[in-house]
């Protein structure tokens, strides 16, 4: 395949962002006094993801980095947890949960052994603070932190995938997206990039996540340890 860099989806692909926030939610929550189902917490906060952006995609809303979308988001599912009374500090503590997320138990080896041969970079909807502290916490060595804020769009939009490329002076071609969802592979393939496909069939719940890719992809690893020994050996 020959990538030349590697560029990383973070939130399911890397992160486990379900098990983070549904945690973060139960340590700032709990002491004042609520009790809730907490993954379904985090399940209801993500469901609002793909709306929340496509307001921006769509032309609708200027952009505004992602610590601001998640911002909104939590303001439309607070009433049906009955958090509607919640402090502004609390509300940002919350957002803040996204930048403590922890990796899946492969994701920093994997992405270290793909380091040795080629740049490596997040090519995420996570503003650059926000994949900071993910790094920082995860140990993860970035050559750069590429994606939404970057590119001042959101994926699927192919300028997020063709800003990444064109930082390390690199063609589509010469560059892989990993990730752990088909549509965002489907994406970066319709720019020209490689894909390689990372299994985390756990990722929305047990079982709720993506097993195999259901789009042709250059290469599949059961985690990200086993995608970088198929690629390299």
């Amino acid at each position: 395949m020959g990538a030349k860099a590697f560029f990383f989806d973070v939130f399911g692909t890397v992160v486990d962002w379900r098990e983070g926030v549904a945690r973060e939610a139960r340590t700032i929550l709990h002491p004042l006094g609520h009790d809730l189902i907490w993954t379904a917490f985090a399940d209801a906060w993500r469901a609002e993801y793909q709306p929340g952006m496509e307001e921006i995609r769509s032309g609708r809303l200027p952009f505004a980095k992602l610590d601001v979308v998640h911002a909104r988001m939590l303001e439309r599912i607070l009433p049906a947890f009955g958090l509607s009374d919640i402090s502004d500090d609390t509300k940002r503590a919350l957002v803040l949960a996204w930048h403590r997320l922890d990796a899946w138990p492969d994701s920093s080896r994997g992405i270290a052994m793909l380091r040795k041969h080629a740049l490596v970079a997040p090519v995420s909807n996570g503003n650059v603070s926000l994949m900071a502290a993910l790094a920082r916490r995860n140990n993860f060595h970035w050559d750069a932190i590429l994606g939404a804020e970057f590119s001042r769009d959101y994926k699927p939009k192919p300028d997020v995938y063709l800003s990444a490329c064109a930082a390390f002076d690199l063609s589509p071609a010469d560059c892989m997206m990993v990730a752990a969802h088909s549509d965002d592979l489907a994406a970066a393939a319709a720019c020209g990039l490689q894909t390689g496909f990372v299994a985390r069939p756990n990722e929305k719940g047990p079982g709720k996540g993506e097993s195999r890719p259901t789009v042709a992809v250059d290469v599949a690893g059961n985690d990200m340890v086993d995608l970088a020994q198929k690629i390299f050996g």
